[in-house]
């Protein structure tokens, strides 16, 4: 898709006429070895179905689906993953040192109208070779995905640049995340008090709070990650380009009466 030895056109060029980010370009996923990686999707595609294990009944079911694996070892892929079994857990409330926690704001909300609450989250995504993490933020009244992209790491800065992107679109009353050290952080909570947003973060280990993102990571991954399989982040990228016009634009949602999220939110925009 993109020629390093193109005689005429640079790189950055190139990117730009096929929609790629020159970022996403050079991006080189996260490495891990051959067996780590074979358990981290069977890992990811179990979790999909079971967000309430955690790592002693995923250990005991990969053992029973023939992997040697015991605890310790899906803690460590747990953490690498970014991701929790859902439910409290003891000594988990405390923040990293010096991020404020906020209370979740959604309990009994009745939500009505678009841009009132938007949600974001970051999921683990395998690749042949290695493994990316991708963000999301969506609109909880219509599911329309507001922006996206993609990371080889959970870092910060990442984080901050799909908010910033979703900003440039409209602002919500209300922005809602888990207590994942780069929604905490100063950096990103900041942009969002610059913009007068109220902020909502999710009980510790309660995925289930976010309901409406892991839906979404659900329908990505079945409907287009598993299926197609991505040989590399170029070929990812183009292919969530393609599969997020296609969520928002032509897939019917029964939540939504059949009707799309990009025509929910410009219906009541």
């Amino acid at each position: 898709m993109i020629d390093v030895d193109h005689p005429t056109l640079s790189i950055s060029r190139q990117c730009k006429l096929v929609g790629l980010s020159r970022s996403v370009f050079y991006y080189q996923p996260a490495k891990a070895d051959e067996e780590n990686l074979r358990l981290m999707e069977e890992i990811d595609k179990l979790y999909l179905k079971y967000p309430f294990y955690g790592s002693r009944k995923m250990a005991k079911e990969l053992k029973l689906r023939g992997y040697e694996v015991n605890r310790k070892r899906i803690q460590r892929l747990y953490q690498l993953m970014g991701i929790q079994a859902v439910g409290p857990k003891p000594n988990t409330s405390k923040p990293m040192q010096g991020h404020k926690i906020y209370p979740y704001l959604l309990r009994n909300l009745k939500i009505e109208s678009i841009n009132q609450v938007w949600a974001t989250d970051l999921t683990y995504v395998p690749m042949p070779t290695g493994f990316m993490y991708l963000m999301a933020v969506v609109d909880l009244y219509s599911r329309k995905v507001i922006s996206w992209g993609l990371s080889n790491s959970m870092d910060t800065d990442f984080c901050c640049r799909v908010l910033k992107e979703a900003l440039q679109i409209g602002k919500p009353e209300i922005f809602n995340t888990d207590q994942g050290s780069q929604f905490t952080s100063d950096a990103f909570t900041e942009i969002l008090k610059q913009h007068s947003i109220q902020i909502s973060m999710d009980g510790k280990g309660r995925a289930i709070d976010n309901i409406f993102v892991e839906r979404l990571w659900r329908s990505v991954k079945y409907e287009y990650l598993y299926l197609q399989r991505p040989e590399s982040c170029q070929n990812l990228y183009q292919g969530l380009k393609q599969y997020f016009l296609f969520y928002n634009q032509e897939r019917l949602h029964q939540s939504l009466d059949y009707k799309t999220p990009e025509s929910i939110y410009n219906m009541a925009a």
